[in-house]
């Protein structure tokens, strides 16, 4: 029996599947281009946020190229952790030779298989490898063989097809492979805005005895818990509703105060980028300002705007 969404007593867990054995529902922070980086994965933490992913990294750039693994992959030993650290490749010696370069600062690798973007399709990454089943069980099959400890995790996150029997046959694939567990965004590579296929995602978790995860759509604790219960999923996973509201998984209903405190205090403290600093704020403050503060805030353009802002208007 899955526990209640709201449980946070695993939080000392570390180990990515143990988490998954816990007998409550995994809380997931996605990856997302640009935010889901080391202060942002420290800020949702806080939160009951119990996994994270870094953004997608291409596994050929991060091999061939020390800039790109500095610019691309930064954590620290301390709280970052349990991290899953997200690739898009199509080879599987690449996505072996990037798994080893992370393996000693992360506990895992995931295999980007739902990336939609038409420059991800071109280049022969991201969702278009869903038609490529055997080629995912290779990669997975790889990685297994070559990565020495047994507790580092190899997932995958996908799209599903319009006839979901293929789906289900790449999954089973993946699982005989050695897969630690997928993710399933319930949409097909065309489709956008259109209502995610949660009964989908349920019956690929009837048809696999390893964890999977549900994805789409999910803005609210509420939303997540109604997505756990249409599918039965083993975690939950969630992009835009934890850039709107970090502390939604601690169970609050807007960002509260407190949760742009720390926003501020850690987003200094990582030396992070303006332009990040201010877009994650603008998020967080979306539901909580008016139409007026907004078109002030918005365009505030320095560090030092932004924080004589928040203390004059909310006292943060």
């Amino acid at each position: 029996m899955i526990g209640d969404i709201r449980e946070t007593k695993k939080c000392q867990l570390k180990d990515p599947m143990d988490l998954f054995h816990s007998g409550q529902v995994v809380k997931i922070c996605a990856p997302m281009v640009r935010y889901s980086k080391l202060a942002f994965r420290t800020l949702v933490r806080k939160y009951s946020c119990d996994l994270c992913y870094t953004p997608m990294i291409v596994a050929a750039d991060f091999v061939r190229s020390a800039k790109a693994r500095d610019s691309e992959f930064t954590t620290n030993k301390v709280g970052d952790h349990p991290l899953i650290v997200q690739f898009a490749a199509k080879e599987a010696q690449v996505l072996c030779d990037a798994a080893r370069i992370v393996c000693p600062f992360a506990d895992g690798i995931d295999l980007n298989c739902g990336c939609p973007q038409r420059w991800a399709l071109s280049e022969g990454y991201g969702a278009c490898l869903i038609n490529k089943p055997e080629l995912v069980k290779d990669m997975v099959r790889h990685v297994r063989s070559q990565i020495d400890n047994p507790k580092f995790s190899v997932s995958i996150k996908i799209r599903i097809h319009e006839d979901l029997k293929r789906t289900v046959d790449l999954c089973q694939k993946a699982e005989a492979a050695g897969v630690s567990w997928i993710t399933v965004h319930g949409r097909s590579i065309e489709e956008r805005h259109q209502p995610v296929h949660y009964d989908a995602i349920k019956i690929i978790k009837q048809s696999m005895s390893i964890p999977i995860v549900a994805n789409g759509d999910i803005k609210t604790l509420k939303d997540a818990e109604n997505v756990h219960h249409l599918t039965e999923a083993d975690g939950i996973m969630v992009a835009r509703g934890l850039l709107a509201n970090p502390a939604m998984f601690a169970g609050y209903e807007e960002t509260p105060f407190q949760c742009i405190q720390d926003w501020v205090d850690i987003a200094l403290e990582h030396g992070t980028p303006f332009t990040c600093f201010h877009h994650h704020l603008m998020y967080m403050m979306e539901r909580i300002t008016s139409k007026q503060e907004k078109k002030v805030f918005n365009v505030l353009s320095s560090t030092s705007a932004v924080l004589d802002y928040l203390n004059d208007h909310y006292g943060v």
